[in-house]
């Protein structure tokens, strides 16, 4: 792709030389004369004027380029991500189904559907138009996936399983299985049938080995957008809203709340009945409790979770008394 059909394509743009072929995108210490980089600001900047990329996707802002290509725009990450796709595009699976496949009774295959080897549908299926199901891959009973999913390797839908349009399901993930649901009687752990399901909205994306526990009764689901990183685990009869964003590690326990927007970091503990409302911040190895309420578009960090002010105040105080004890072991 020319510098000149990139800039049309993100309706942006450039200065340089138009004619350069671009061929790949690359990190700005690893671009070279055919590779396309990107600089939003802070060190980037400085790096850039070393960096040998052949165009520089930059800020509006970004100051006089000299003798460079490139190519400017308000987001030069989101226009990155956009470059990418057509630069690198996606490798597309081959319409048609494995010989090794095993279709059970009842279900519906639509067009161009990509069935890989080993891959076991259950009865009364629905598998929508354009969706790819990796090797290995478990389907079970009454399973609906929306149109254009993409399910890698070796992932596990228990039954009655909803996903919507464009779900990605990275290998390893188990979606439906029994929420951790017991009853101490007499002594003894007697399991309380988990008889819910899973339903999953449209462009969601879950990252590998993560699981989504069905509902003991009703409904666990996940709204249209949301993206989950990989070892995440919700809980039985969690509530994800749309467009939430979660990091690696983090667990949601049964029946918590989150609202839609809200972003959670990374090793996150998150406990029964918490609500996370909207556009709320949960910063990385934070510690929600039991039934505690997050309010919405508020930061907070640490165990428990509290105003990410508060929070570092405390820390404040923690250091200033740890030199005061110092102070007076050494006098």
């Amino acid at each position: 792709m020319r510098v000149k059909e990139l800039a049309a394509f993100l309706k942006a743009s450039f200065e340089g030389d138009g004619e350069r072929v671009l061929r790949k995108v690359a990190a700005l210490d690893d671009a070279g004369p055919e590779d396309l980089s990107f600089v939003t600001g802070g060190q980037s900047v400085k790096r850039a004027e070393e960096s040998a990329a052949g165009c520089l996707l930059v800020p509006n802002d970004f100051g006089n380029a000299a003798q460079r290509t490139v190519v400017r725009t308000s987001h030069p990450r989101a226009a990155v991500a956009r470059a990418i796709s057509k630069l690198h595009p996606k490798v597309e699976a081959i319409p048609g189904v494995h010989a090794s496949a095993v279709i059970g009774p009842g279900a519906i295959i639509e067009p161009n559907v990509h069935l890989g080897p080993l891959v076991s549908i259950g009865a009364g299926v629905r598998v929508g138009a354009g969706a790819s199901i990796g090797a290995g891959s478990v389907i079970g009973d009454y399973v609906v996936i929306g149109e254009k999913c993409m399910l890698h390797p070796n992932v596990t839908l228990y039954r009655d399983v909803t996903l919507g349009c464009e779900v990605v399901l990275h290998s390893g993930c188990v979606i439906g299985a029994d929420g951790f649901g017991y009853v101490l009687t007499d002594g003894i752990y007697e399991n309380f049938p988990q008889v819910g399901r899973v339903e999953i909205g449209d462009r969601v994306e879950i990252g590998a080995n993560s699981c989504v526990d069905r509902a003991a009764l009703g409904v666990t689901s996940i709204g249209d957008g949301t993206k989950l990183d990989n070892l995440v685990h919700v809980g039985h009869n969690c509530r994800i809203g749309r467009n939430v964003v979660v990091a690696a590690q983090t667990g949601f326990s049964g029946g918590v709340v989150v609202e839609d927007y809200a972003v959670i970091g990374g090793q996150v503990g998150v406990g029964d009945k918490a609500r996370i409302e909207a556009g709320a911040i949960v910063g990385s190895g934070s510690g929600i409790l039991t039934s505690k309420i997050v309010r919405a578009g508020q930061p907070v960090w640490g165990t428990p979770a509290r105003p990410l002010k508060e929070h570092l105040e405390q820390l404040g105080v923690l250091s200033r008394l740890a030199k005061q004890r110092k102070r007076e072991k050494a006098s």
